[in-house]
């Protein structure tokens, strides 16, 4: 019911949010009589902002047209390698036009980037894989909002996210492959790659767990803290929803995007407050770079999914609530996961300094694990000053983080 009266609610203020959108366009126009009405900057201002607090945020585009390496631009095409219910394999392709002809960049190494199925696109990535692509052959996990699932198409729990990234592995060809993974899904490419070794399957070159939960009993967060002090049957009643009849999805069973959302706000509402405040007033100043910052930033932030509820719910038990993985008690499929069963694989794990999201020696805690690694082979790096989004996004990451991944890669590479 409740998925229901957001759905009216949206569709009740859908003619306020066009109606806020005409005016600021109307108001805003410096070459039009009511542009020039005293006042008009003011009007204009605060209609965008009205429209933009009201208005849907739809799943944006990584927009990657090109890559600027060594000085020159580079082509890149944006390609869907392998199409699941649940998520496309994606690959971004590099092109170089050598007096004419157009090739493919090759010869180096790839990279598969996991991103997390947690609220927001993988698009939240985008600087994560522009960056990557100036060394690297870069494909990306781009998960699909569950509400445009058909009901038909069956559940989508944590095993078969398990099962997902293996058969993505595959795909590509596990022999020369770097994984990285980026919060969430540091737990479930684990356990991918534990199960594959356990098997004896080929395993990736590397793994890069970025600011993920392989352990929340250490330096538990906010986010930790409301996942063990309720049980798993308070998240059942009260945030399981069944999607609407207007979705392709009708009837499934999900966590909605716009409760993640609430929660999103939830964390920080000061700093959102004063960012939108802070939007209103470079738009009255004329700071077009400053307000255009702001609209691509909450473009990316107001854009959220619905996740498959049993999924959802599987994450919190096992990776919050029992902590199977790091207890050694975790089966998928029926079969145990064994990180110390992986060999051949390096690994190297990074986390923010203050990240409020994965608290330190979370991801730290793999090392502890994967004890079959070779202690040389074994890496770490703590990013001072760094939140949770600093280390896969941002000034921080393309300056501090990403050199030493990229020669991290370089030094396990075929």
């Amino acid at each position: 019911m409740l998925y229901q009266m957001h759905e009216l609610g949206r569709a009740w203020m859908a003619p306020m949010t066009y109606w806020a959108d005409a005016n600021a366009k109307i108001f805003g126009a410096s070459g039009t009589w009511l542009g020039k009405l005293p006042g008009a900057g003011q009007l204009a201002a605060g209609y965008e902002l009205m429209y933009r607090i009201g208005k849907d945020y739809e799943k944006p585009r990584f927009g990657i047209h090109s890559v600027d390496i060594d000085g020159a631009a580079y082509p890149v095409i944006e390609r869907e390698m392998l199409h699941k219910p649940f998520c496309r394999l994606l690959r971004f392709k590099r092109y170089a036009d050598d007096a004419g002809n157009i090739t493919e960049l090759k010869g180096q190494p790839p990279v598969l980037i996991v991103a997390p199925l947690s609220g927001h696109h993988s698009t939240l990535l985008r600087d994560t894989v522009r960056t990557m692509l100036r060394d690297h052959k870069v494909y990306i996990t781009d998960w699909t909002d569950a509400r445009m699932v058909p009901a038909t198409e069956g559940d989508f729990t944590l095993d078969d996210y398990v099962a997902y990234i293996q058969e993505f592995i595959r795909t590509i060809g596990a022999e020369n492959l770097h994984v990285i993974s980026v919060c969430q899904p540091t737990v479930p490419v684990l356990a991918a790659v534990s199960l594959m070794a356990s098997r004896g399957e080929t395993t990736p070159r590397s793994m890069v767990m970025m600011g993920g939960p392989i352990d929340t009993r250490e330096s538990p967060t906010q986010v930790n803290d409301l996942a063990t002090h309720k049980p798993l049957s308070w998240f059942r009643d009260y945030l399981i929803h069944e999607v609407p009849a207007n979705y392709a999805g009708r009837g499934r069973k999900v966590y909605p995007g716009f409760l993640q959302h609430s929660g999103f706000m939830a964390m920080n509402p000061e700093r959102h407050a004063q960012s939108h405040w802070d939007f209103y007033q470079d738009l009255l100043n004329g700071d077009l770079d400053d307000a255009q910052s702001h609209r691509r930033f909450y473009d990316e932030y107001n854009a959220v999914l619905d996740m498959p509820a049993s999924y959802y719910l599987d994450t919190i038990k096992v990776v919050f609530q029992e902590h199977l993985l790091p207890r050694g008690l975790w089966d998928v499929a029926g079969e145990r996961v064994d990180p110390a069963a992986i060999k051949g694989t390096a690994l190297l794990t990074i986390e923010g300094e203050l990240d409020d999201i994965s608290g330190q020696d979370q991801t730290h805690a793999a090392h502890a694990l994967c004890t079959g690694i070779a202690t040389p082979d074994r890496h770490h790096l703590t990013v001072e000053g760094a939140g949770h989004y600093g280390i896969f996004s941002g000034r921080r990451w393309r300056g501090q983080v990403y050199p030493q991944v990229r020669d991290f890669i370089a030094r396990y590479a075929g």
